[in-house]
């Protein structure tokens, strides 16, 4: 198998190609250019995006030209696969908007530089498109039978597929062979539940252009328990330090299950498979490898001084020495409160640590509502008619909060 291949299997990577053996011979014969498209639903990408675009930059440093196909086209439609109803439509400057966003997140990421790694907006050969030439060259070779074998359509049929998603396959396919046609690109990559598109795709050039091309998908990856990996309690676990602070963002990866470390250190960092190994050897504690692969991460998305702050933050808030709680996620709130006796449940929702005064409610009656002291030593309270006074506020007038195991929050009052 061709080594940048090789590299993707071991660090976990691949999941179907079309012909692993055709694709492994053309990347022995020198660099492919290869693509991976993201469309723009929304402003931000969320880890579970990014899963394609560790292999880019694994397929990048093996010597592979790559192209971040932006889907300001598509969008305006909005792909099936993997949705049980139709996604709601954003108008096209919403699109536009979302689109430089992402494209500003991905040249962080990818780090474009015009040559071997750019990025391209498929709205640029969609929007204009003469609808009855498009069926005429394009939707005539499709066979509306195989589309509907593919997975996401079969799924989709229980519960209404709109005529204007049944399109998405066509278009999709349609980006491949413009750029093939354009920049040589013989290879799509993505998560596996584009496998019908790719596929279609594929087909679509050895059809029109007598070339044989490539796709390649990734698993969609799980946790040990079986949950979609990056979900949190607030939601996806978006790129944008906006929606989920790097210290939050740090905490997801510094929680994960045991099971996790090995896999995610593999695939969402780019420390040497013999140093993910290393850290997971048997004997080692697993804290030391999850802070690890927390810091890693964080670093990559967010930079090495937000990793660090983040780190410094969950060492002071956890107890494990060398912190600085000044890094802790942070809400200021009146003084006064304090004077005149804070509600226990009023304060945990205030501080952001519950969505709504109900939840709020259940975390201190579940005995999950941890309040420090003047001296910082953290007890449960687990009555909601509680108060909580000036008294428990340090010198510099603060405490701290933690609901549950995990979270937590420095409160200031001023």
């Amino acid at each position: 198998m061709n080594k940048a291949l090789e590299t993707l299997k071991t660090r976990g990577f691949l999941q179907q190609c079309t012909s692993a053996d055709g694709l492994s011979k053309l990347m022995d014969e020198g660099p492919i250019t290869f693509y991976e498209g993201t469309d723009p639903t929304g402003g931000s990408l969320h880890i579970g995006h990014m899963v394609p675009y560790f292999a880019f930059r694994h397929l990048r440093q093996a010597g592979h030209k790559g192209i971040a196909l932006l889907g300001g086209g598509t969008a305006r439609i909005g792909d099936p696969s993997g949705k049980s109803e139709m996604r709601r439509m954003l108008d096209y400057g919403q699109l536009d908007k979302n689109t430089d966003a992402i494209r500003t997140q991905l040249d962080r990421f990818v780090g474009f530089d015009g040559k071997d790694a750019f990025s391209v907006n498929n709205k640029d050969w969609l929007a204009n498109l003469n609808y009855i030439d498009f069926l005429r060259e394009i939707g005539s070779h499709f066979s509306v039978n195989r589309m509907l074998s593919f997975e996401a359509y079969k799924m989709r049929m229980e519960t209404g597929l709109s005529f204007i998603e049944f399109n998405y396959q066509l278009l999709q396919s349609y980006d491949f062979l413009e750029l093939y046609r354009r920049h040589g690109c013989r290879l799509q990559i993505g998560g596996d539940d584009q496998w019908g598109n790719i596929v279609a795709g594929v087909e679509l050039i050895r059809r029109i252009e007598g070339a044989e091309v490539f796709g390649l998908t990734f698993p969609l990856v799980t946790t040990a328990d079986g949950k979609k990996m990056g979900k949190t309690e607030k939601g996806a676990l978006f790129l944008d330090p906006n929606i989920v602070s790097p210290y939050d963002f740090f905490q997801y990866w510094r929680n994960v299950q045991d099971q996790d470390i090995l896999r995610f250190l593999l695939m969402f960092t780019f420390l040497s498979e013999d140093e993910c190994h290393a850290l997971c050897a048997t004997g080692k504690n697993p804290n030391e490898a999850k802070e690890r692969l927390a810091w890693e991460i964080t670093s990559i998305i967010h930079g090495k001084e937000e990793a660090d702050k983040a780190l410094s933050g969950a060492k002071a808030a956890f107890g494990s020495g060398g912190g600085d709680k000044q890094a802790m996620p942070r809400k200021e709130i009146s003084r006064s409160l304090f004077e005149s006796g804070y509600n226990i449940v009023d304060l945990f929702f205030d501080a952001g640590l519950a969505a709504n005064k109900s939840e709020s409610r259940r975390l201190v009656e579940q005995g999950g509502a941890f309040v420090s002291d003047s001296g910082g030593e953290l007890s449960a309270i687990g009555d909601i008619k509680i108060t909580v006074g000036k008294e428990k506020l340090n010198a510099e007038g603060e405490l701290i909060l933690r609901a549950g195991k995990k979270r937590y929050m420095l409160v200031i009052a001023k």
